[in-house]
């Protein structure tokens, strides 16, 4: 029973690594969009961006190091359905199961919008990875952040590299 068990986590191990791949068609809706943001920071971007950080922001500079991608795909769309529920569903199919987990879910019938946000478990308290899929009749955002991260120190990459700002309190940042 057990070699079952080691052959069956050694198969899976693979597949728990790997990250989500964002559909190349989702880079082709920036053709169909009014508006679009693309941002790519892979590690080495990342570790680049670090350097120009201002020193007295250390925390963010720590966030910077642990991360291994930040990836956002926006598009704003002139008209409703220009965008196919299948290039959303791509994204979501690969981060429906574990170790990821949803989060957040928000469904709208009046607006038509879905949010979803999916965490990775690292284990040890930690995130393996982010990713918040937001999708609107006429917007579509795709937000992968892959890396370790302290949950109470995502605030610190508030307001940067098309990441909301995220406010929390200090007691909430401290450890205990």
């Amino acid at each position: 029973m057990k070699i079952a068990t080691i052959v069956w986590a050694a198969a899976l191990a693979p597949l728990w690594a790997q990250e989500i791949k964002l559909p190349v068609n989702l880079d082709k809706l920036a053709e169909k969009a009014e508006e679009s943001a693309v941002v790519t920071l892979d590690k080495s971007m990342l570790q680049l961006v670090g350097k120009f950080v201002d020193k007295d922001e250390p925390e963010t500079r720590k966030v910077l190091a642990a991360l291994d991608g930040i990836y956002v795909r926006n598009f704003q769309f002139a008209e409703a359905g220009a965008y196919s529920p299948a290039d959303v569903e791509a994204v979501r199919r690969q981060i429906q199961t574990p170790p990821w987990s949803r989060l957040v879910g928000v469904r709208s019938k009046h607006s038509g919008g879905d949010v979803d946000v999916y965490l990775k478990d690292a284990g040890n308290g930690q995130v393996g990875g982010i990713v918040v899929i937001a999708a609107e009749p006429r917007e579509l955002t795709i937000v992968n952040i892959t890396g370790t991260l302290d949950p109470a120190r995502l605030a610190d990459l508030g307001g940067d590299f098309g990441i909301p700002k995220l406010e929390f309190s200090e007691s909430s940042r401290k450890p205990q």
